[in-house]
């Protein structure tokens, strides 16, 4: 499957561009979806081309002395600068993925899939990386193994320092989408993720720099996966089996989106107060009133009455499970959350 990118400068090319097209059964399946695998090859990418990437640069004097320099190499290698992206890199994307699922899902790639990228970019290289490819390519099982544990090290060494704010960006997107789709109707979202995305007559369009495509959907519609990492432009993903995928970049991308957790949490603190800023920052995951009180360090009773607090003001939502009570932030929590990004 071929992973087909826009522009790292200037504008797509005109007479370029993927057409999804989406049939009512498509139209009822489009969703969204989350990809840590994403992120990290693009950031690979930010690293190697910081000049490029000027949101990008509050993360960068951040991480870039604490890289692992063998493993980053090794990745580098692999990802390249532009243009091509190997697929076996990323799992399929969707809602709940986690940054270990998506190490678990590489661990575990197909080896003869596996082949047929090392392929392609070997065709697409040239020199030292051709080379390097070439032998990936000789013994797949060896090269998956050495990946994933560059994947790992340099997952934790870049990205999971900042992972809590960069999901929040994401999933505050993904939320200021829904609720556009609500009020103004799927058409109106999508013609609202990119300069380079349009919508009519069935079909969503995105410009790309050097790849035209007809893609049918089929009736399992298409998923659409916000990008902190790629702010600079749209990529798909369009071959079977492959779910037909659109990453277009995330809103709300500054240049100060990596800031420290301490900093939001002071931010929020000034508006909801400490306390329910802490809840807010730590509902991302559905939690009893129990479970919020003994993280926050209060009272049950003291818990209940901020949650009431923070679902009153729409910023929490609470559903009973059996016996239990769970609550989580709405889409407009995780908006507040995210534009203090």
């Amino acid at each position: 499957m071929d992973r087909n990118n826009g522009p790292i400068e200037g504008v797509p090319h005109p007479d370029h561009r993927v057409e999804f097209h989406l049939s009512p059964g498509d139209i009822q399946a489009v969703r969204f979806g989350i990809s840590p695998g994403h992120e990290l090859a693009h950031a690979v990418r930010v690293l190697r081309r910081p000049e490029q990437h000027p949101l990008q640069w509050g993360w960068l004097r951040a991480v870039r002395d604490r890289l692992p320099r063998a493993s980053f190499t090794l990745l580098a290698t692999v990802i390249g600068d532009d243009g091509y992206l190997p697929d076996f890199l990323t799992a399929a994307p969707h809602w709940d993925m986690t940054p270990d699922a998506e190490l678990a899902a590489l661990r575990d790639a197909a080896l003869d899939p596996m082949r047929v990228d090392f392929g392609k970019m070997i065709v697409r290289s040239t020199g030292t990386r051709q080379q390097s490819l070439r032998v990936m390519h000789d013994d797949p099982e060896r090269a998956r193994s050495m990946i994933a544990d560059a994947w790992s090290e340099v997952w934790d060494a870049a990205l999971a320092p900042v992972w809590p704010q960069l999901e929040r960006l994401l999933r505050a997107d993904i939320a200021v989408r829904a609720r556009t789709i609500a009020t103004a109707g799927i058409a109106s979202m999508a013609g609202s993720l990119h300069p380079q995305v349009t919508w009519g007559a069935g079909a969503v369009r995105v410009s790309l720099r050097r790849h035209s495509e007809q893609v049918d959907c089929l009736g399992s519609g298409l998923v659409l996966v916000p990008s902190v990492m790629s702010s600079w432009g749209c990529m798909v993903l369009t071959e079977p089996p492959a779910q037909p995928t659109l990453f277009y970049p995330a809103r709300g991308v500054t240049a100060g989106w990596a800031r420290d957790e301490t900093e939001i949490a002071e931010a929020l603190g000034a508006l909801l107060g400490p306390a329910r800023a802490g809840i807010l920052l730590s509902a991302g995951s559905a939690r009893t009133t129990s479970e919020v009180a003994r993280a926050s360090g209060i009272a049950v009773s003291t818990a209940s009455h901020h949650l009431t607090v923070l679902r009153g003001a729409g910023l929490i939502a609470s559903e009973r499970d059996g016996a239990r009570m769970l609550h989580l932030r709405t889409p407009l929590g995780e908006a507040m959350v995210g534009a203090l990004l």
